[in-house]
Order: structure tokens, then C-alpha cells, then sequence
């Protein structure tokens, strides 16, 4: 029996569907049913899927420890069978990150139009205080 019927039996066994167990973690049903079914190759890569079984986990009070051992020899053994190489999570990981750090270097190049903006509209709006001040303002106070 493959780690992902594991799983399986024992929500079953506590009564937990399919659906409620979707709610509890938050987790695509369709990754749920690809995790039962031992479909790690069409799980979302890396950290994202041990942060699934993680959850998968929880939700059913299963120990961490005794279950993700499992999990990582289900994995290996699931991708030595399909002849693919499973990113380990660390490296998983450094790519999610340095794509966010790639995306959002992006988004900065922006960050001083939108800074000259401000500075033009507080030039406007106190060149506009000063005019007012001074030609009609000053002249009634004297």
C-alpha cells in the first residue's frame, strides 16, 4: 500500500471527506486526490507539496514525524519509477525565491516615477498655497 492510499484510509477512517478536508486545509481538492492517489509529479513543485501533505497532516492530527519520512521515500521511490529528478526542497526553494526577487526587481525600476509624482504634486499644491498667500491673503492682512 503506497503512502498516498495511507492517507486515504485513515481520513476515511476518521470520517473526514474529501471536501471538508479541502475547507480544513485550504489545499485544491484536485491536489488532494492527486496526493492519494500518489501523484507527486502533478503536485505543484518543491516546498508547495510538503506544505500540502503538511497540512493534509494536521487537519487529521497525524504526527509529522512519523508521516514525512514516508512521504520523502514515497517521493523518491515515485520519481526513480517515472525517471524523473524530484528538486529537493531547499533548491525548490531558491528558485521560488530568486524568481520573487526577479519579479518584483521589476516592479522597482516604477517605484521612482511614481516617487517624482508625488514630489510634482506637493510642488503643485504648495506653489498653489503660496500663490493664494501671498496675492490674496497678505494684501488683506496689512
Amino acid at each position: 500500500m503506497g503512502f498516498g492510499e495511507e492517507l486515504r484510509r485513515e481520513r476515511e477512517k476518521l470520517g473526514i471527506s474529501l471536501e471538508a478536508l479541502r475547507l480544513e486545509t485550504k489545499v485544491n481538492e484536485g491536489h488532494l486526490e492527486e496526493l492519494e492517489r500518489g501523484e507527486y509529479h502533478k503536485l505543484p513543485g518543491g516546498v508547495f507539496r510538503r506544505g500540502i501533505v503538511r497540512s493534509y497532516l494536521r487537519a487529521l492530527n497525524l504526527d509529522e514525524d512519523e508521516w514525512l519520512p514516508r512521504y520523502e521515500k514515497s517521493v523518491a521511490d515515485h520519481s526513480q519509477r517515472l525517471g524523473i529528478r524530484d528538486v529537493p526542497d531547499d533548491e525548490a526553494w531558491v528558485r521560488f525565491a530568486a524568481n520573487v526577487r526577479k519579479n518584483r526587481s521589476k516592479g522597482q525600476s516604477t517605484s521612482w516615477g511614481k516617487w517624482a509624482l508625488i514630489a510634482c504634486g506637493f510642488l503643485v499644491l504648495f506653489g498653489s498655497w503660496w500663490a493664494i498667500w501671498h496675492y490674496q491673503l497678505e494684501p488683506l492682512l496689512n
